[in-house]
């Protein structure tokens, strides 16, 4: 009877002494798991990548990157530049296209006047999806050209025009010496939903994000939408910067595109 309970209690302390080293394990693994995560979405920049190929960023470590896309027009550009001016923004980027570039040289100089960054946008603004590798390259081949001859000095981003890319995309802007970039927030500002949806839609960015705005001449609201926007901004102690200032620190985390 004695010896029955003996054998139960080692048992008994054998069995205690498995399931700690299992809950410490476990607590060990959940630790490591829960820092993985949080270094993920917390210290690295966001990229969609081909497998071992180049990438292409839509989010940052820290602070807020508006992004302006133009494709053509020749009214909303100046107003938005305006409104950067009094609100006091030092950075932003304005991805533009060549044909509109080589068509307004004095907004293309007053954007590097006042201290934004330039990145290309293609010539033609076509879909990169429906063009052939020959005809991206000549595409990019040639806003380059324009952009040159404005004296416009060490662009480092291409925006895919229609925002649409696959990997040879990718692979011929790297080619040609360019990081392409995406967006994480949508403004949706060239759907003319009204100044204060604008401003909500941005307003859901988050440190490190990327917001996509237009200066084209069909985005009709959103010179009137960025005071709201970048106060919301300057509220939740976050900067504006541009998108090379953003991705300047960072590690880059890997999204593959078919």
């Amino acid at each position: 009877m004695v010896w029955d309970e003996v054998v139960k209690v080692n048992f008994f302390y054998v069995l205690n002494g498995k399931s700690l080293r299992s809950v410490l394990l476990i607590l060990m693994a959940a630790f490591f798991a829960a820092w993985f995560f949080y270094m993920e979405n917390h210290a690295q920049i966001s990229v969609f990548s081909t497998k071992d190929g180049p990438k292409a960023v839509y989010r940052g470590e820290k602070d807020i990157a508006l992004t302006f896309n133009i494709g053509w027009g020749d009214e909303k550009a100046e107003p938005i530049l305006d409104t950067l001016k009094k609100e006091n923004v030092k950075g932003a980027t304005f991805f533009l296209a060549g044909s509109w570039a080589e068509r307004h040289p004095d907004l293309v100089s007053r954007i590097v006047k006042d201290g934004y960054e330039i990145g290309i946008l293609g010539y033609a603004y076509e879909d990169y999806i429906d063009l052939d590798d020959r005809e991206i390259g000549k595409d990019i081949s040639k806003a380059q050209e324009v952009f040159k001859k404005l004296n416009v000095k060490d662009i480092k981003l291409l925006r895919a025009p229609t925002g649409h890319f696959d990997k040879r995309t990718l692979k011929i802007a790297e080619r040609y010496g360019y990081t392409v970039v995406s967006w994480r927030i949508d403004s949706k500002d060239w759907m003319n939903p009204g100044v204060n949806k604008i401003a909500e839609n941005v307003s859901n960015a988050k440190n490190g994000d990327i917001v996509l705005l237009h200066a084209s001449d069909s985005a009709k609201q959103t010179a009137n939408a960025l005071p709201m926007i970048i106060k919301d901004v300057q509220s939740k102690g976050m900067k504006l910067v541009s998108v090379s200032e953003m991705i300047a620190n960072g590690n880059a985390q890997s999204q593959e595109v078919k």
